[in-house]
């Protein structure tokens, strides 16, 4: 699988902790980043991808999402970055195209229940609302595919990834049902530090900073960056516990050379009171919207496959 966003220096011997099953999303980017025969260690929740990667015995790193176009950013997992000394290697940006699949031979009249992720069922609901079908929410998109696949069901469909399909050998009755086109989750890649290496052309670092809370502290540090000419991607704020009301700040800081970043981080020192550094990599790359097959086009396709 080609793309723009794999850096040749991370390649794993070992597997790569994923949220989900085999042929979730995760997989999906996890593929992207390493290539296509990256082995992968399903996990059932984020806690999980991070207890994973950060033990040598179970998983070389791991790919976490942490934020999405649409639903914005996934804070528990910003904590979860936090608290586990994990370095940032990269990241992907990955379109999420949810796809009907059903176990090869049934045809849309056969269809009696659809199965997937409550937010993968909302995010079609457009193409459900034209069915009678009824909509079963299930743990993961990836687990509802390999379970019609188990069950060899003739009246159950899945919402799900093409590689989901790809890997329960599943024929997309209907590709690309999501509402929206342009929705895209960020995937972060995470790797112990012990054995993290520079990432050559890295041009994005993500930066957890917080202040003094004097007034206008916060601004001074924002002016820094900008006349830096970094460009601020990403600025979020999260409670410092057992502060009153007291925030600290995640920065994701786009730049050009290497130098700019160092230059920055030391003009900020004496303006801030803890600065830690998630990673340094290369920006990923968000990727065109593949165009949505109207509805007239989607019928003769369906019709024609039967």
């Amino acid at each position: 699988m080609k793309n723009s966003n794999k850096n040749p220096e991370s390649q794993k011997e070992g597997p790569i902790a994923i949220q989900g099953y085999e042929g979730s999303f995760h997989q999906v980017a996890a593929q992207y980043f390493f290539g296509k025969d990256v082995p992968v260690l399903p996990c059932a929740t984020f806690k999980e991808v991070i207890r994973n990667s950060i033990d040598k015995n179970k998983a070389d790193g791991g790919v976490m999402a942490i934020e999405n176009s649409i639903a914005g950013s996934i804070l528990p997992n910003y904590n979860l970055l936090q608290s586990s000394d994990l370095q940032i290697i990269g990241e992907v940006y990955l379109q999420i195209e949810q796809n009907l699949m059903v176990n090869p031979g049934v045809t849309l009249e056969d269809i009696h229940e659809v199965h997937s992720h409550t937010m993968a069922l909302q995010q079609c609901y457009e193409f459900l609302d034209k069915f009678k079908w009824k909509l079963v929410e299930t743990e993961d998109t990836a687990f509802s595919a390999r379970y019609i696949y188990q069950r060899k069901s003739k009246h159950i469909a899945a919402i799900a990834s093409s590689l989901a399909a790809e890997l329960f050998g599943l024929h997309m009755i209907a590709p690309s049902i999501q509402t929206l086109e342009n929705n895209y989750t960020r995937f972060l890649v995470l790797k112990r530090k012990d054995v993290a290496t520079v990432v050559e052309k890295a041009d994005k670092a993500s930066v957890n900073f917080h202040t003094d809370h004097s007034r206008g502290s916060l601004a001074k540090v924002l002016n820094k960056i900008s006349d830096a000419g970094i460009n601020l991607s990403k600025l979020q704020s999260f409670p410092i516990p057992g502060s009153d009301f007291k925030y600290s700040f995640h920065a994701d800081m786009e730049f050009e050379n290497i130098s700019q970043f160092e230059e920055v981080i030391e003009s900020i020192k004496p303006l801030t009171k803890v600065v830690k550094i998630y990673g340094i990599y290369r920006k990923g790359v968000i990727p065109r919207p593949i165009r949505k097959k109207n509805a007239k086009e989607l019928k003769i396709e369906i019709n024609g496959q039967r």
